[in-house]
Order: C-alpha cells, then sequence, then structure tokens
C-alpha cells in the first residue's frame, strides 16, 4: 500500500482541498497499487527561496513498492501534480511551487500489518 506525504504551506490551508485531493489520489492508486495512505502535513515555519512572505508550496513524498516501470512512475507523478494544483484554488498573493516525489519501498524489507477491525 503506498504512503503519501503531503507537506503545504499554512498559507494555503484553505486554498488547498485537501479532502477532493485525498479522494482523487486514492481512485488514481487503486488501479495501480490497490489503494494508499496519506497524511498532510501543514507547515507554518519555512523558508522559501529568498524568503519572502509571498512564496508557498505544497509537496508530495509518495513510497511505493519498488518494481513500478519508469513509465508507470512518470505518469503516477504527473497525476498527481496534476490534482495538487486542480485542487488548490488560485492563490494570486503567492507564488505556490508544487513538487512531487516517487520514492521506491524495498519489496524485501518493507513490512506492514492490519488488525481488522472487530466492532458493528
Amino acid at each position: 500500500m503506498p504512503h503519501t506525504t503531503v507537506e503545504y504551506s499554512g498559507t494555503l490551508a484553505e486554498a488547498f482541498d485537501r479532502p477532493a485531493f485525498g479522494k482523487d489520489l486514492h481512485e488514481a492508486l487503486v488501479t495501480i497499487a490497490g489503494g494508499c495512505k496519506t497524511r498532510f502535513v501543514r507547515h507554518d515555519d519555512l523558508w522559501i527561496a529568498d524568503g519572502s512572505p509571498y512564496h508557498a508550496m505544497i509537496h508530495a513524498e509518495m513510497s511505493l513498492l519498488s518494481g513500478r516501470s519508469a513509465e508507470t512512475r512518470r505518469a503516477l507523478t504527473g497525476a498527481v501534480l496534476a490534482a495538487l494544483r486542480q485542487h488548490t484554488a488560485p492563490t494570486p498573493q503567492y507564488e505556490v511551487q508544487f513538487s512531487v516525489d516517487l520514492r521506491d519501498l524495498d519489496r524485501d524489507a518493507y513490512v506492514g500489518h492490519v488488525d481488522a477491525r472487530t466492532a458493528s
């Protein structure tokens, strides 16, 4: 199951529709990897470029089990970048830097476990 961490400038909290982005991301990933976990991390203490208060950022870091082709990886990062931009309202007061990084999880080293829900 891929893990995604999305870090974003606190100044974009109202402009970045995180639930809509998460829904679209998970729908896209289900065809590639069967599901996803996404964490959103707001940053209020940032220094971007020259430190101007008119800079903002949204960065997605994805970790996915290794073995995907370069073409699949490029398609995935491109789709994530497009979704980030789609779900961020225009903010003409900021220069917003969007980025996506996809990292491999070592199939031989990654482990996980899910405790099934037992309550009704």
